[in-house]
């Protein structure tokens, strides 16, 4: 991770040192008082929920070397005097900025490649898989959690050191633009896009805006870089015109470079296939459930073999990928209920995989579907929402308890579909679906979780891990 002086950093970012003393050196940097700020550079960044400057003198005294800071009046030069005990503080105009502009001098003395992933849906997991895939032989820094933005890409780059032998950036995005701005600070040598979709579509406006956004990826590879692209998506298939480097296709289909052949499913809805590429293959079973994780796999060792890992090597990774929290997370509650904990984030086509994943599922008794509202779809909104209850019921779900407003056409939808209306519950909200899980669910159930994030599914969850009394 970063390490270098406060007059350095100061140097870099443009700022002016206001406390303390220059040479003091800090290794790391972090955001939030409440992590481990030891040794680190602490930047106060103002946020909507509260202001980092509030709690610059807590991470001082927890070791913080160096505060980076947009306000500095005397009470604050007098609480950091008191609780620096030998850190430094530097001014500077902006924090983000300065973040960014640390992360971008610091990205131009790294040498190791570094992949960036982006997509509709998918992007945590096919970046879980890479780590998976490339960490068998090398050391990998990888987005942590959710931190694909404007602030986490920087914080991403800055764990990196001359180690790391490969940088792996998950981005998100919510406008055009916003892509190609994180790509100055990441400066990734390959680019994949898992897919094209829907997600954002109220944010911009058509589908070709969503493509327009997520080609700013691949227009950002350098022609002695590498293109990833899902072969098996036709709006995929015509961001290779953006590309000036090369692009290797991947997917299920006969017509890509690396494919994912003979899926099968087992009673946990955990995948087996056999990866393709050339004249190599191997097979390979993957620890979490999702048919459509053919394609994350797929993805995965597509980058890895560009990078010079063997198909055996990617398997072997891959059996012991470790996926991030909320995302198709399986466990068994103490009254034997299995839960699928997916509720992360949802789109049409991720709601559309998951419910798939569940239909996949062996169930001693009941198949739940627990769904909320997929935010930022604008004009499709109603539509789409619909759409999904049909596909629960065609799918044999038994049961169907919704989330939200918008999740209320779910339940009409698949009541439309030919479902019995005792067996769809809509609820206004977590608390109300709480409830009804407590009374509903019972031994041998498998419940699938899941809507978009504003939707907070996760406290269902933690509800039937201490159920209501």
């Amino acid at each position: 991770m970063v390490t270098m002086s406060a007059s350095r950093l100061a140097e870099i970012v443009g700022g002016t040192l206001v406390a303390g003393n220059g040479g003091t050196v800090f290794r790391g940097v972090e955001i939030d008082s409440r992590g481990p700020v030891a040794g680190r550079a602490f930047f106060a960044l103002p946020g909507e929920r509260t202001d980092g400057h509030d709690w610059v003198d807590l991470a001082l005294r927890t070791g913080a070397k160096l505060a980076v800071v947009s306000r500095w009046d005397d009470g604050a030069a007098a609480a950091a005097s008191e609780a620096s005990r030998g850190a430094a503080v530097v001014l500077v105009d902006d924090v983000a900025v300065a973040l960014r502009k640390l992360a971008t001098a610091h990205r131009a003395a790294l040498r190791c490649p570094v992949v960036a992933i982006t997509g509709s849906t998918g992007k945590t997991s096919t970046k879980d898989f890479v780590v998976a895939a490339l960490g068998v032989e090398q050391k990998v820094v990888a987005t942590r959690g959710n931190r694909n933005n404007e602030l986490g890409v920087p914080l991403t780059v800055l764990e990196a050191d001359n180690d790391t032998g490969v940088l792996v950036v998950e981005m998100g995005m919510r406008a055009e633009g916003e892509i190609a701005g994180l790509c100055e600070v990441a400066r990734p040598t390959m680019g994949l896009v898992t897919n094209i979709g829907i997600t954002h579509i109220e944010m911009l406006g058509s589908q070709e805006a969503i493509v327009r956004a997520k080609g700013e990826l691949v227009a950002c590879i350098p022609a002695v870089g590498r293109v990833f692209l899902n072969g098996d998506d036709a709006w995929s298939r015509g961001l290779a015109d953006r590309s000036v480097a090369a692009v290797t296709w991947y997917g299920v289909s006969e017509k890509v470079d690396v494919r994912a052949i003979d899926v099968e499913v087992d009673d946990t809805g955990r995948p087996t296939m056999t990866l393709v590429s050339g004249g190599e293959e191997a097979r390979v079973s993957l620890p979490v459930p999702g048919r459509h994780n053919a394609y994350n796999a797929a993805a995965a060792a597509a980058v890895a073999l560009h990078i010079g890992r063997s198909l055996d090597s990617i398997a072997r990774g891959l059996t012991h990928a470790v996926t991030t929290d909320m995302r198709m997370q399986v466990f068994t509650t103490a009254g034997g209920v299995v839960v699928v904990n997916d509720a992360y984030n949802a789109s049409p086509a991720s709601m559309r995989a998951a419910i798939a994943t569940l239909a996949d599922m062996r169930a001693d008794h009941r198949r739940v579907a627990v769904l909320g509202d997929m935010a930022e779809l604008g004009s499709l909104t109603e539509l789409a929402h619909f759409a999904l209850g049909e596909e629960v019921a065609r799918r044999g779900v038994d049961v169907l308890v919704t989330v939200g407003e918008r999740a209320r056409r779910i339940a009409d939808g698949a009541i439309a579909e030919g479902m019995k209306p005792a067996t769809v519950r809509p609820c206004a909200s977590v608390e109300e679906a709480s409830e009804v899980l407590d009374d509903l669910l019972k031994a041998g159930d498998v419940v699938l979780v899941k809507a978009s994030r504003c939707m907070g599914l996760e406290r269902i969850v933690e509800g039937m891990l201490s159920p209501h009394v």
